[in-house]
């Protein structure tokens, strides 16, 4: 199946808004740790969740045409798609699009002291201010959309905060928003494309198309 043929999301978009020319991004309130029709629960969580998102928008079965390339980026090369995922306590997030290569991640908003700390030191603030859990999505969204890894980030530094995308430093784009459920979600793509957000509560038959993140409430 080639790209152009790549079927459109199952519930109607804006006109114009090709698969091609923006990146869907779903956002799912699971309620706990993915698990298959009998109860069980999925050791390759991630690959579950990326499969699952492609059929829930696309009506499309990857099962068995995700690979990875030489920096852990999954991809369906048939289809020219570049897809990300992340989950955190009872939610799960995935980017799916065949515009741009794209990494994702969601944290919740608790407090983590060491670690922002560190974080903060890593990216180059004054002495003694932490990093935020903004901060800390938009790193692992660029590692997860780039060649970037955790060994090699120092020296990278964030752009200052505002609406829609940002240049980051290293030849990628930005963009972070809150959840209305107290966690901040993140996406990293090498072009500013246009973002599609689509929303799946726990017990929903699927998902629904939203205008704002802050929309997805338990």
């Amino acid at each position: 199946m080639s790209v152009a043929t790549l079927p459109a999301p199952v519930t109607p978009v804006p006109a114009g808004a090709a698969t091609g020319t923006a990146i869907d991004c779903l956002i799912v309130h699971r309620g706990n740790t993915p698990r298959d029709a009998l109860g069980n629960r999925i050791s390759d969580a991630g690959r579950w969740l990326v499969t699952t998102a492609a059929a829930d928008l696309y009506g499309t079965d990857l099962r068995g045409r995700l690979t990875r390339d030489e920096h852990h980026r999954w991809q369906v090369p048939e289809h020219g798609m570049h897809l990300s995922v992340a989950h955190c306590g009872q939610y799960s997030v995935v980017a799916l699009t065949t515009a741009t290569e794209v990494g994702v991640d969601v944290q919740d908003e608790r407090d983590r002291p060491l670690a922002l700390a560190w974080l903060g030191d890593l990216l180059g603030h004054p002495a003694g201010r932490p990093a935020t859990i903004r901060d800390f999505v938009e790193c692992e969204a660029l590692i997860k959309a780039s060649h970037l890894t955790k060994e090699t980030f120092a020296g990278v530094r964030l752009p200052g905060w505002r609406y829609g995308w940002r240049p980051a430093q290293v030849g990628y784009q930005l963009l972070s928003t809150e959840l209305g459920v107290d966690m901040q979600v993140a996406i990293a793509a090498r072009e500013a494309v246009p973002v599609r957000w689509w929303w799946q509560r726990r017990g929903q038959a699927g998902p629904r198309r939203i205008n704002d993140p802050a929309e997805v409430r338990a």
